[in-house]
């Protein structure tokens, strides 16, 4: 599946384990715009529990997530301010 939402920046956190995709992600919104969308790509098994927990307490929006040749892909939505 591809997303028809076009990402301003990508991340490809590949071959990382928690907490580094949701520390690598941390960083990565905080140099963007709120609004901006952030395509984030893991192979780690515990992010899809990792990235929904984190986008709840920080406020950011999942707009997306799917498997795709063994990745899981996120669409992470900045939170406005």
């Amino acid at each position: 599946m591809t997303s028809r939402i076009a990402p301003q920046q990508t991340a490809d956190l590949s071959g990382l384990n928690c907490p580094l995709p949701i520390l690598r992600t941390k960083k990565a919104l905080a140099t963007m715009a709120g609004g901006e969308v952030l395509q984030v790509t893991c192979t780690d098994p515990a992010t899809p529990t990792d990235f929904a927990a984190f986008c709840r307490q920080t406020g950011h929006e999942l707009l997306e997530q799917w498997n795709e040749d063994a990745k899981f892909l996120f669409l992470i939505k900045k939170r406005e301010g």
